[in-house]
């Protein structure tokens, strides 16, 4: 068949196509097994693709952990400044299964093995749970610092809530030493273990958390402290006769004059029976004058039978008075 001829069978077939009746004639030739097939050919896909469409995701924020078996986990080393601490990871699956998951189901994970000791940049792997698949990490990669562990012995510091001034409260703190443990570039940095501030009654105990604290008092985070928490125990039996009472200093000599007076503390607290204190408004304080700036002691005039809790001092500024 020559080129000619097949063209012309082309545009032939065409034009019976193009023609509405024939087209309609086709169309409704065996329309019933069509429709049949289209009907079992859409059922199909839908239950093949009913798992794949049920599917949703759902973005979990997961904290990232450490694994170091260097020297098979022999060798102690800890991991420091980690960034970032936590992952957010996607996950897809049936939304049952997705909402009753919990972040610390899932692991993610960055190996330090055999990581010289300072920074390092990682990878982290997630493992997925089952019946979930996983879509994306953010971040794929961490940094941190790898440190040697060590250990350090501190006594524990107690604090507690501010007493009523009408108390004299004492306690006990078991054990009344803590070690504090983790990398040694923060370990060094702890000054002192703290106590949790909490109120106690009369011969209360109460188990309250270690704080460790650097120089200047603020958290430090990163260590492990065994024990994590002490035993704080009230001892007092009770309620103190105690009256707190302002100081009053005596007058300088007639040719001396104060310019500036700073008395620390401007109050004290005396313990003596109540009928005395009933009796007392403020303490008498004694203090040398002489001419300049200086701090000086502060000596309490306490009647007998009274007990002050606290020293003074005063910072004085005196000059001669200007004779008349």
């Amino acid at each position: 068949m020559s080129v000619g001829d097949r063209v012309q069978g082309r545009l032939h077939w065409l034009r019976r196509w193009l023609s509405p009746r024939y087209a309609w004639g086709r169309t409704t030739h065996n329309l019933l097994p069509k429709l049949l097939a289209l009907a079992v050919s859409v059922t199909l896909w839908v239950v093949a693709t009913a798992d794949r469409r049920a599917n949703v995701e759902q973005g979990f924020d997961v904290p990232v952990t450490v694994r170091d078996t260097t020297g098979n986990g022999q060798e102690k080393r800890a991991t420091s400044n980690l960034n970032p601490a936590s992952v957010r990871v996607i996950l897809s699956g049936r939304p049952e299964r997705l909402r009753d998951l919990q972040p610390d189901s899932i692991e993610a994970v960055v190996d330090v093995t055999d990581a010289p000791e300072g920074s390092f940049t990682r990878t982290v792997t997630v493992t997925a749970p089952g019946g979930t698949a996983l879509q994306r990490v953010t971040p794929t990669r961490v940094q941190g610092f790898v440190d040697t562990q060590v250990a350090r012995t501190l006594p524990v510091t107690l604090s507690v809530t501010s007493p009523p001034d009408s108390s004299l409260p004492r306690y006990q703190v078991t054990p009344g030493e803590a070690t504090v443990s983790g990398a040694g570039q923060i370990v060094v940095s702890v000054a002192r273990l703290a106590t949790s501030p909490a109120p106690l009654g009369v011969n209360a105990e109460r188990e309250v958390p270690l704080i460790a604290l650097d120089a200047a008092g603020r958290p430090v985070t990163g260590v492990t402290m065994r024990p994590s928490t002490v035993t704080v125990r009230r001892l007092d039996t009770g309620e103190l006769p105690v009256k707190t009472l302002r100081v009053v200093l005596n007058d300088p000599p007639s040719g001396l004059q104060v310019t500036a007076v700073s008395v620390q503390p401007g109050t004290v607290r005396l313990v003596a029976a109540p009928e005395l204190l009933a009796r007392l408004r403020e303490v008498a304080g004694q203090v040398t004058y002489r001419e300049g700036t200086y701090t000086a002691p502060v000596r309490l005039n306490v009647p007998a039978g009274a007990q002050a809790l606290e020293t003074v001092s005063v910072r004085l500024t005196v000059t001669r008075r200007a004779a008349p």
